[in-house]
C-alpha cells in the first residue's frame, strides 16, 4: 500500500489577497491600537477580517470567567469566517496584539466575491483547509499526546510561527 505524504496545502502562487481587497475597494480599512478588541465574543458576526500588518489574539471566555487563547493570528490572515456558514454570533473576542491595520469585508460582499472570483476564493479556501489542519491535529495533541509531546509540538510550531510562504493557521 502507497504511503501518503503531508502536504501543506498553499494558496495560488501568483494571486495576492491583500492587493485585490485594495484593488476593489469592498472592505474597510481600519487600525487598531495595541490591546484594542476588533469585536467581543457575543457581538453580532456580520463580516470576515482581514490581517494587513500586525497580530490579533482570538480568546474566548467561559460562564466562569476563565479565558482561553484559541489562536494568534498574522498579516495574511482571514477570521471572523463563521458569519459565511450562518454563525450569527461572534464565538471568540479578537484583540490587537500588535499595533494592528486590517480589512473588513461585510459578509454579502464577501460572498459574492467569493462567487466571483475565483483566484481569491482558491486563496481564501487554501486559507481555511490550511487552519482546519491545524485545528484537528490540535485536537488530536490533545486527545492522544503527553504533556511533554503537546510542549514540543508547541515549540516546533512556534518556530515556524509567521514564517511567509504558507497560510499560517
Amino acid at each position: 500500500m502507497p504511503t501518503r505524504k503531508k502536504r501543506e496545502p498553499t494558496p495560488p502562487p501568483d494571486f495576492d489577497a491583500q492587493r485585490f481587497l485594495d484593488s476593489t475597494g469592498v472592505a474597510a480599512r481600519i487600525t487598531y491600537e495595541r490591546s484594542a478588541d476588533l469585536f467581543s465574543q457575543g457581538d453580532p458576526a456580520a463580516s470576515v477580517i482581514y490581517i494587513q500588518q500586525g497580530s490579533v489574539k482570538l480568546s474566548v471566555v467561559s460562564e466562569t470567567g476563565k479565558e482561553a487563547v484559541v489562536a494568534v493570528l498574522m498579516p495574511g490572515d482571514f477570521f471572523g469566517e463563521g458569519c459565511l456558514a450562518g454563525q450569527p454570533l461572534r464565538m471568540s473576542t479578537a484583540t490587537a496584539v500588535t499595533p494592528t491595520t486590517v480589512l473588513i469585508v461585510d459578509k454579502r460582499t464577501m460572498l459574492e466575491m467569493l462567487h466571483r472570483q475565483a483566484a481569491f476564493s482558491d486563496r481564501f479556501i487554501a486559507h481555511m483547509v490550511a487552519r482546519n489542519i491545524r485545528i484537528e491535529e490540535d485536537l488530536v495533541d490533545q486527545l492522544f499526546n503527553s504533556s511533554e509531546k503537546r510542549l514540543a509540538r508547541t515549540l516546533l510550531l512556534l518556530a515556524r510561527y509567521g514564517k511567509h510562504g504558507t497560510p499560517q493557521p
